[in-house]
């Protein structure tokens, strides 16, 4: 299967957010409204001027995809040129885009209009994975709470603004 038939086979965030009992849509939706991008993403976004394919591998029952795909929801609400699809890890293993039976979610696959794979945004934040890598435990802890309040959206978006801001 061509990534773009795989994009097209994906559901939009709206339907996403209908897969699952409300409990989870009613935290995906309070994440999405609690996250405010400083002027200069949102400037960075609103000047993106080539479309952008997102294709998500995510579950509304995972914590990370709770966490992270509303970004993705915000950056769209600032450009029509963001495009984003939503697929099981099922349908990306099927396709063979990334045939990994070990596909973490959620997992982002950013492409530019033609498809051609931009980069690769993997479970959580860089600043998330560092704080892991890191190993002090308690400094962990404080920030997993952080993190899973939606308090690091901000590196989410600045990971998605990296790829898109290398294609050229």
């Amino acid at each position: 299967m061509q990534i773009s038939e795989l994009f097209k086979k994906g559901i939009s965030f709206d339907d996403f957010i209908k897969t699952e009992d409300e409990s989870y849509k009613e935290k995906i939706l309070d994440v999405l409204a609690s996250i405010e991008f400083d002027q200069e993403y949102i400037e960075r976004i609103e000047n993106i001027d080539q479309d952008i394919n997102i294709l998500i591998s995510g579950e509304l029952w995972c914590a990370d995809c709770l966490i992270n795909i509303p970004v993705i929801e915000k950056m769209k609400s600032y450009n029509d040129k963001i495009n984003l699809s939503i697929v099981t890890k099922e349908d990306i293993i099927e396709s063979g885009i990334k045939p990994d039976t070990h596909i973490k979610l959620p997992t982002f696959i950013v492409y530019d209009a033609e498809f051609k794979e931009l980069g690769i945004f993997i479970e959580h934040p860089r600043k998330i994975k560092e704080i892991i890598e890191d190993g002090n435990e308690s400094n962990f802890l404080v920030q997993i709470r952080k993190y899973r309040k939606g308090g690091y959206a901000s590196e989410t978006l600045k990971d998605v603004l990296y790829m898109i801001d290398r294609r050229n």
